[in-house]
């Protein structure tokens, strides 16, 4: 039988935030059928799946539950909270988390947990057709991409806020996602964003860590600010600190276990 748990992301406060599933494996099976076959079943935006490698380093995969993904943060921070709620890694202030996307760390804070990624800063790129297909009637204020994603800066708050894009339309953009973004009216906050990945089969995400690997640096250069606090306008929301520093993304979050369970096939 093999552990597992939902755990809700970016927030302290259960049935909030972006739930995660965490399968903890004792090895990984040679046909990665098996763990798409879980992600479906699970039916989350993201299952990770942890591996142990011994003094606090794990290896770590994402699975929507139609592929697997080279980045996801909201389920790298359901795993470190996992980890360090059951003892697993008692007494260990820092989680290495061996990727796709490369070596990736988890900090235990007094409140919360710090997680340091790769940045994935955006580029100026002409929009494909389903792109502004999706989008209707809506006019860009801006058009990136990055790696992973086209980002869109819209005019205003009540812009993102109010966007009904249609996911049949981008479902076919070639990219994992779309990133919809603008300046926050709130003061409490430097910039408001919503995500969706059609593609990959998550038409809105609730709260996206690693979507802030390119949001970060893109309103770093627009604000002139390292240090900024972002909100994400989904149905069940979040909030996140984030530090943008040298190649990485410091986004900080805390995370609450909601499910305990065993996988038994």
């Amino acid at each position: 039988m093999i552990p597992i748990y939902t755990v809700d992301a970016f927030t302290s406060t259960p049935f909030s935030g972006n739930p995660a599933a965490v399968c903890i494996l004792q090895e990984f099976p040679d046909d990665d059928h098996w763990l798409l076959k879980v992600a479906k079943e699970i039916n989350l935006s993201e299952t990770a799946f942890l591996c142990a490698m011994g003094n606090g380093s794990y290896r770590l995969r994402w699975f929507t539950p139609e592929t697997e993904v080279d980045l996801c943060g909201h389920a790298t921070l359901a795993s470190a909270q996992v980890i360090w709620e059951t003892g697993a890694a008692y007494g260990i202030e820092q989680l290495r988390f061996h990727t796709k996307s490369g070596v990736l760390t988890a900090k235990r804070l007094n409140n919360g947990i710090e997680l340091n990624l790769p940045a994935e800063p955006p580029a100026p790129a002409e929009a494909p057709p389903q792109l502004l297909e999706a989008l209707g009637s809506v006019t860009p204020v801006a058009i990136y991409r990055n790696r992973l994603d086209y980002i869109v800066e819209l005019e205003s708050e009540g812009a993102v806020q109010e966007l009904k894009p249609d996911f049949k339309i981008l479902k076919n953009l070639p990219s994992r996602g779309l990133l919809v973004t603008s300046r926050s009216d709130n003061p409490d906050y430097d910039f408001v964003a919503r995500c969706f990945f059609s593609p990959v089969g998550v038409d809105e995400d609730p709260v996206t860590g690693s979507a802030y690997c390119a949001l970060a640096p893109y309103w770093r250069d627009k604000l002139g600010k390292s240090t900024m606090t972002a909100a994400q306008l989904s149905e069940r929301g979040g909030r996140l600190k984030l530090q943008t520093a040298d190649s990485r993304v410091l986004i900080q979050g805390q995370a609450v276990i909601v499910i305990k369970g065993l996988l038994l096939h």
